[in-house]
């Protein structure tokens, strides 16, 4: 569905994508992991068309994502943002509403108050929540929130950045469970950015690991755990010795 053929992008002498390749298939969940500052971030915005590549090609069913009508383009994708990007003046429903609210398929407000808890519900938030603010939620709440948004206009392509950060290993399982069962009741196609090894084994189907500015080894969960690839060991193994540690 979405293919990455050398693409490179930098900021100034800064080289972060230096020459990407990969295959994301329709219907699977595709999980990006890599160290800090390796560049994930940077790969989305590049497929989203928020960064402009300085050279390869993306596609999105073989159009070329940067000459697409953006609005069209756009309404394809959902998103869960890493510190959930609630807007704090909008009550909740009104945040998992936004697109519905917008656009050319604009909603009544009545219609998206309606869709709002009907994806409230689907992430296990009683309908009560609809009209609280955000600061009024915890951050379990406001993560599923955010989920309920990315969701809400029912998107082919979801992305999940650092969904887990800043989670309790149990809130954490329960999002990671959520994503696994609206990824697969929908059919969408994910990309998941993490560092959070439990969130892979659960939401993946295939993994890629960014190195370098480059895809250093691409496989199924399985295959990840089985591969002699001494960067993929060391990084999902969290060693301080390796060859991630020898470069820096």
């Amino acid at each position: 569905m979405i293919a990455l053929r050398q693409v490179t992008r930098s900021f100034g002498r800064n080289a972060v994508l230096r020459g990407v390749s990969l295959d994301i298939p329709s219907g699977q969940s595709m999980v990006i992991i890599g160290g800090s500052g390796t560049g994930k971030s940077v790969l989305l915005k590049c497929i989203l068309g928020l960064v402009r590549p300085d050279g390869g090609t993306i596609t999105l069913d073989g159009q070329d994502v940067t000459k697409v009508e953006r609005d069209a383009f756009l309404a394809r994708f959902g998103m869960l943002f890493q510190g959930g990007a609630l807007f704090d003046s909008m009550r909740v429903w009104e945040n998992v509403a936004f697109r519905l609210l917008r656009g050319g398929a604009k909603q009544s407000k009545a219609q998206a108050r309606d869709r709002a808890i009907e994806k409230l519900r689907r992430v296990g938030l009683t309908p009560d929540v609809a009209d609280l603010y955000p600061a009024e939620l915890s951050g379990g709440m406001q993560k599923r929130v955010g989920l309920a948004r990315a969701i809400a206009a029912e998107p082919e392509i979801i992305f999940f950045d650092e969904p887990t950060t800043g989670l309790d290993p149990i809130m954490a399982g329960v999002i990671n469970a959520l994503i696994r069962e609206i990824v697969t009741e929908m059919g969408a196609t994910a990309i998941t950015i993490t560092h959070d090894m439990s969130s892979v084994r659960a939401i993946a189907d295939r993994v890629a690991m960014l190195h370098a500015g480059v895809i250093q080894w691409t496989g199924s969960v399985g295959e990840m755990d089985a591969t002699s690839d001494p960067y993929v060991q060391q990084f999902i193994h969290g060693r301080a010795e390796g060859p991630i540690a020898a470069i820096r």
